[in-house]
């Protein structure tokens, strides 16, 4: 026999309305987030690309590094752990990786 809490006892409708908000704009902030993060990768990905030959390549590595362990991390937040289909997708270089402690 299945025993259920008098409704009484359980949230009011207001409450889990304000709660069911409150995730909602929590999940959006999240997105944002990770499309910063994303946008961050993009560029730091294209600067490294486009200067390979120039004397800051050590310093566009660790930009480039940064921006994708950040995006990682969102990702993680977000609930996304595999990240392998996003080193693909954004073509994401072995030197990056290797800054990361990662492998490709």
């Amino acid at each position: 026999m299945a025993v259920r809490m008098p409704s009484n006892f359980g949230r009011s409708g207001a409450q889990e309305s304000a709660l069911d908000l409150l995730g909602h704009e929590i999940l959006g902030e999240k997105a944002a987030a990770l499309g910063r993060a994303g946008r961050r990768v993009d560029e730091t990905l294209t600067r490294l690309r486009e200067n390979c030959d120039s004397v800051d390549r050590a310093r566009l590595l660790r930009d480039a590094a940064e921006a994708v362990h950040g995006y990682f991390i969102q990702r993680e937040l977000c609930g996304l752990r595999k990240h392998d289909a996003v080193i693909r997708e954004y073509s994401i270089p072995k030197a990056v990786l290797a800054r990361l402690g990662a492998s490709a």
